[in-house]
């Protein structure tokens, strides 16, 4: 009776350890639980642009391990031509003046343009930088008058109702001095259609999703580029977001649902009795603070 009394603290002390481990086993697997149900933060994906006719595949998690194809990619000498302060200040003095000249252009001529400075253009958009380099972009180029005719039916009939529902009298209001309205005759005119869609994931070889990082702001830097690389060329265009148009034009050149469609771009020649606003842009003091 003695010795029983004397062992029932150890029993009692290797009944609470018992019971702490089974706890902590429990908690650590109800931890385990709830952050496979939390959903990851991804600050690169956008919610904005989702057409809708892609729930199901939203279900549907990217793979979280290793997404690259080689997981060491080799790095090279980089050698670049330094200018002279003074070519410096001259080119980049040159190049402000060529942009300066961009317009947004309405009226745009049917003439043709030569294939291949498409083709450069968008070779240059494709040149730049993204999120882990995952390209995010697809640059489709519409020349077929049936399918400009299409774009342009889509669009006239959505954003008719954005002028008269869906913008309110501010908005537009405020496009009344630009002499902008639904009617979008570009759009069959121009000789090419670009429309330039983000790939909100990739997918690998083996059919997982890919992620893209930052990808709308990735393809944003890409459209930027574009348009420098088309007044370079000496073409003209207007830049266009459909709002509510994306879903319709993407199954309409039958994309897939990971793409969603960013800007639309007549591209061509003004018709030479094209006009444009007078406007004027803000001052370097305006949009430029040094610290």
């Amino acid at each position: 009776m003695a010795l029983f009394s004397s062992l029932t603290p150890v029993f009692i002390a290797i009944i609470c350890v018992l019971i702490g481990v089974i706890l902590k086993k429990t908690n650590g697997e109800k931890e385990k639980c709830e952050t496979k149900r939390k959903p990851l933060s991804r600050p690169w994906v956008d919610e904005d642009l989702k057409d809708g006719t892609d729930h199901h595949l939203e279900e549907e998690e990217a793979d979280e391990e290793w997404q690259g194809l080689d997981e060491n990619v080799a790095h090279v000498p980089f050698f670049v031509e330094r200018y002279s302060e003074a070519e410096m200040i001259k080119r980049s003095q040159m190049f402000y003046e060529l942009l300066n000249k961009r317009r947004s252009v309405r009226f745009l001529s049917d003439e043709p343009v030569p294939r291949e400075v498409i083709d450069n253009v968008i070779r240059a958009a494709g040149t730049s930088p993204s999120g882990a380099h995952t390209e995010p972009w697809t640059f489709v180029v519409v020349q077929d008058p049936y399918l400009k005719h299409k774009i342009r039916e889509i669009v006239e009939e959505e954003e008719e109702i954005n002028y008269k529902k869906r913008m309110g009298d501010r908005w537009v209001n405020d496009l009344k001095r630009l002499r902008t309205n639904w009617i979008k005759e570009y759009l069959d005119t121009a000789p090419y259609l670009i429309l330039i869609f983000k790939q909100v994931y990739g997918r690998l070889p083996n059919g997982k999703k890919k992620t893209h990082y930052y990808n709308e702001i990735s393809v944003s830097i890409a459209c930027g580029i574009l348009l420098a690389a088309l007044q370079n060329a000496g073409l003209y265009t207007v830049t266009s977001t459909p709002l509510n148009c994306g879903p319709q034009l993407r199954v309409l050149l039958q994309r897939p649902a990971n793409e969603k469609l960013l800007l639309l771009l007549p591209v061509g020649y003004p018709k030479k009795d094209a006009t444009v606003p007078a406007l004027t842009r803000k001052p370097l003091e305006d949009i430029m603070v040094v610290m």
